[in-house]
């Protein structure tokens, strides 16, 4: 049994399918922490898979070859400082005052008659540089002012909103899932970007604009009169940034790791130009260079103090360190799933199956979704999963970064009542749990299937 278990394709795929359900067990039923859950699981799979136990945790004179400290190494290494830095932008950003002057430029430029749309674009850009739940946070209450003044449902207005943010987070970088996928399957952030874009922009269209329009007008939720009244007594901002200050900071860090992507390809290797180029292009110093000016521009140069960006920098930062244990524990997973043989076992049984692995790591990817609600949790795991068959097939970048776009994809889908943005959502639009399941519940299906079709079409033809 012992041997079957350990060393044959089937005992591999069985310890796989256990690991999993084990997993799926502790975070969903048992609700612990699912760092605490991929590390037990990860050292558990590891000793059912006869793997020596130096080689798991090392000993105690040196570990840090062991799959332990390599598993987490590997990826925080990479994604630690992309991460904060991308945080820091956003905080910096929203306590600005930019959230409200790119969406009232957007609200005037699209008029009323398109201010559901005019929402969602500006949940798609501002949704770059900063969290969805902060997202909701700064522009919830200028979704109140802008139905009021339609007299329509909040719905309409609110969805489109939610769903920027919503796409932004699964598909593009900073954000912690695309960046930690980019990292287990070594994908360069430039190839991630654009095709984070090129699944993420049809998927908004067709679910933030077609599907919310549909769906905003047949739930009619008013908008909370005592939301209003706090909007408009609150203190006005003084001093705000200029639309075209706020975009270009945006911008910043997208151009500079977008250039150094390219550089390498097109510049002459090794000339002066190519190795400035990426530099620039690194996405730790990209990112750096958008905090920096940041900080400056929409910081020191309005009032703000060196004391008063270390306080915002210090507060934003607190939630990132729960992130990092999570796809930190992830990749440890993963590499215990490569050491183990499982992931040329996985690969070798899709082929056999002919079922692609697009399809797998999407199809794994909501399941994760599904059972623990975490989108985040959801990419890293699967990535996990997927990255040791992944290393079996020789992808091009671009086929790695639609794997990404297809996992984040499945990350997304379905929305209920494990997921804490069902309830953020819920609250802050004034909608009841069944009006919230048929809206956004049914909206992030919607962009799921949406950015998997678009990443399955672009990899037919790549």
């Amino acid at each position: 049994m012992i041997h079957w278990l350990q060393h044959t394709t089937g005992g591999l795929l069985t310890l796989a399918a256990v690991s999993i359900a084990v997993l799926l067990l502790l975070i969903v039923k048992l609700k612990i922490e699912p760092f605490i859950a991929l590390i037990v699981v990860g050292l558990l799979t590891a000793l059912a898979a006869g793997l020596p136990v130096g080689t798991i945790v090392g000993t105690a004179q040196k570990s840090s070859d062991s799959l332990l400290e390599k598993g987490f190494g590997s990826i925080l290494g990479h994604i630690t400082a992309i991460i904060g830095l991308g945080t820091l932008l956003g905080s910096i950003l929203e306590r600005s005052g930019g959230a409200k002057v790119l969406t009232g430029a957007l609200l005037r430029a699209f008029g009323e008659k398109r201010a559901p749309l005019a929402m969602g674009v500006a949940g798609f850009i501002f949704g770059i540089p900063v969290f969805f739940d902060i997202g909701i946070f700064v522009l919830a209450p200028l979704v109140y002012v802008a139905a009021k003044q339609g007299k329509r449902s909040l719905v309409l207005y609110a969805m489109p909103l939610i769903a920027g943010l919503s796409i932004t987070h699964a598909f593009l970088p900073p954000h912690p899932g695309p960046v930690a996928a980019a990292g287990l399957l070594h994908v360069e952030l430039g190839w991630i970007i654009l095709m984070g874009l090129a699944c993420g922009i049809p998927a908004f269209l067709i679910g933030g604009v077609a599907y919310a329009t549909w769906i905003g007008k047949r739930i009619d939720v008013a908008v909370p009169e005592e939301m209003i009244v706090a909007e408009e007594e609150g203190e006005q901002e003084e001093n705000v940034p200029s639309l075209a200050l706020v975009g270009s900071i945006i911008a910043v860090p997208l151009v500079l790791i977008l250039a150094g992507t390219f550089g390498s390809i097109w510049l002459p290797k090794g000339s002066a130009l190519s190795g400035v180029a990426a530099f620039i292009g690194t996405p730790a110093v990209a990112l750096t260079v958008a905090v920096l000016l940041a900080s400056w521009l929409l910081g020191l140069r309005r009032g703000f103090t060196g004391k008063d960006l270390n306080e915002l920098a210090a507060k934003s930062l607190r939630p990132v360190a729960m992130i990092l244990l999570v796809v930190g524990a992830g990749a440890f997973f993963g590499a215990v799933l490569s050491a183990t043989g499982i992931g040329k076992a996985v690969a070798d049984s899709l082929h056999d199956a002919g079922l692609p692995v697009l399809l797998a790591a999407y199809v794994i990817s909501c399941g994760m979704r599904i059972a623990q609600g975490s989108a985040t949790v959801a990419i890293v795991t699967t990535s996990g999963i997927i990255a040791p068959t992944v290393a079996q097939l020789g992808y091009s970048q671009v086929q790695l970064a639609l794997l990404v776009m297809a996992i984040s994809a499945g990350s997304i889908i379905a929305s209920h009542v494990n997921d804490g943005g069902f309830w953020i959502v819920s609250r802050y639009f004034n909608m009841s749990v069944m009006q919230t399941l048929k809206s956004w519940t049914a909206l992030e299906t919607v962009l799921s299937v949406s950015g998997f079709g678009v990443s399955a079409l672009l990899m037919a033809v790549v």
